[in-house]
């Protein structure tokens, strides 16, 4: 029972993490379409860029934090007005090109920069751990989760009444629409892409202070697909139900079959096993929206 538990909360709070990776590519199809398959290269190089500020320069935690998150807001804005605003009404399959070469720019960036690409974080919460019942849970998992789910609610209170959230939103639907308006639509597609590099590297910084900075990182903002495909590639909701169920599936799937099968790199592959099963069974997600075309 307690082995059970313990790998259901750490399951549940890695999958909070996952949910977060996973919101930030909602964010970017929500707004403008793009499927941003960047995710794992931007949680790395923020990950790297928060380590740097923090432990390399020798910056307070308050303002490491805040120099990454003025650099994600930065390099949102650099990704959206240089490399996709150009490709404007090319067909869909550039733009996912384009942020595919990101996503190899990225990884290449950060062997370049640090090329150990092994590091650990300082401790960023109380060490001291928690018991839940049987099991003793790390706090850094538990306040990653908390994170996440303050997150989750500021961008759905967002978009749901914020004027600039609105207009993302209609902007997914009719993009000429929103135009006749007189919103313009890059400005839409910039603050989008902004918004999701800076919940990137909060869910770098916070997957980092649990498991370490290494090239895995890159996994980790893979297995988001995992999330975004289960819950539905538009749905807010769907990435929060999806990725602790995800996390949930990874942790025992790895705690009780890899004794049995003997397979330790079963715990990464689960997450891709659940994409296919999903595809072939329900390929608009849980609370994605279904959208019948007419030939």
């Amino acid at each position: 029972m307690a082995e059970f538990l313990q790998y259901s909360i750490t399951g549940v709070t890695v999958g909070m993490i996952y949910a977060l990776i996973g919101l930030s590519f909602a964010l970017i199809w929500k707004s403008s379409g793009v499927a941003n398959l960047a995710l794992g290269g931007l949680v790395l190089i923020f990950s790297w860029i928060f380590y740097a500020m923090l432990v390399q320069v020798g910056l307070p935690l308050w303002l490491s934090l805040i120099v990454v998150l003025i650099l994600a807001l930065a390099f949102g804005w650099l990704i959206e007005r240089f490399c996709l605003r150009p490709l404007i009404a090319q067909p869909i399959l550039s733009l996912i090109t384009v942020t595919l070469g990101l996503e190899f720019f990225l990884e290449g960036l950060a062997v370049f920069i640090w090329p150990e690409m092994v590091a650990g974080l300082p401790p960023l919460f109380p060490i001291e751990p928690l018991k839940i019942g049987p099991a003793v849970v790390s706090q850094a998992y538990v306040w990653a989760a908390v994170i996440s789910l303050i997150l989750f609610g500021i961008l759905t209170l967002y978009f749901r009444y914020h004027k600039m959230g609105i207009a993302m939103r209609a902007t997914a639907d009719d993009q000429l629409a929103v135009q006749a308006c007189g919103i313009p639509v890059t400005s839409i597609f910039s603050t989008s892409w902004m918004l999701a590099c800076v919940v990137s590297a909060i869910a770098g910084i916070l997957i980092s202070s649990i498991s370490g900075l290494t090239h895995g990182l890159v996994e980790t903002g893979l297995k988001a697909f995992s999330v975004v495909i289960l819950g539905g590639l538009d749905s807010f909701i769907g990435c929060i139900v999806a990725g602790p169920i995800i996390g949930l599936a990874e942790n025992l799937g790895s705690g009780w079959l890899t004794p049995i099968v003997g397979w330790g790199g079963l715990k990464d592959v689960i997450p891709f096993i659940i994409i296919i099963v999903v595809l072939f069974i329900k390929p608009y997600g849980l609370f994605g929206e279904v959208r019948i075309e007419r030939i």
